[in-house]
């Protein structure tokens, strides 16, 4: 898998990103397009995992001093559970400086995934866009 990152709105990565969260977030689980695209993806950096060219997993990070906000993670349907995720965010937190705190809002289905990442949760399941997550975090 390919690996690509930019900044901002205005490049192939961040119209690859919004292709596959629409596909995921707003027709599989149902968000609204509203809530899922909530005028901050012009200051994060987006993530696109590609296989074969094709665009099939994302993430945007939120930088914010040492604390790094992982959001939005999403694979297409057809290539869940090849690792793509795990892989993807493995390289999101490679590029991170040491003693960056890392932290998420995972959905209770994608615990098992942080887990395996090193991420620990922090409190109890809360609703977020109708669906149970749970804090997450990581020290880098």
């Amino acid at each position: 898998m390919k690996i690509e990152s930019a900044a901002g709105t205005n490049n192939q990565v961040y119209t690859d990103a919004v292709s596959i969260r629409q596909a995921v977030f707003v027709k599989e689980q149902g968000i609204s397009a509203k809530l899922e695209f909530d005028g901050l993806d012009d200051q994060v950096i987006h993530y696109v995992g590609y296989v074969n060219d094709q665009p099939v997993v994302t993430a945007r990070i939120r930088l914010e001093d040492h604390t790094a906000r992982i959001q939005r993670v999403a694979t297409l349907k057809p290539f869940r559970h090849h690792g793509y995720a795990n892989m993807l965010l493995q390289q999101v937190i490679a590029e991170m400086a040491d003693g960056t705190f890392l932290e998420l809002n995972a959905q209770v289905t994608a615990i098992g995934l942080y887990t395996q990442l090193g991420f620990q949760q922090t409190g109890e399941p809360f609703e977020e866009v109708g669906i149970k997550h749970v804090k997450m975090v990581k020290q880098v």
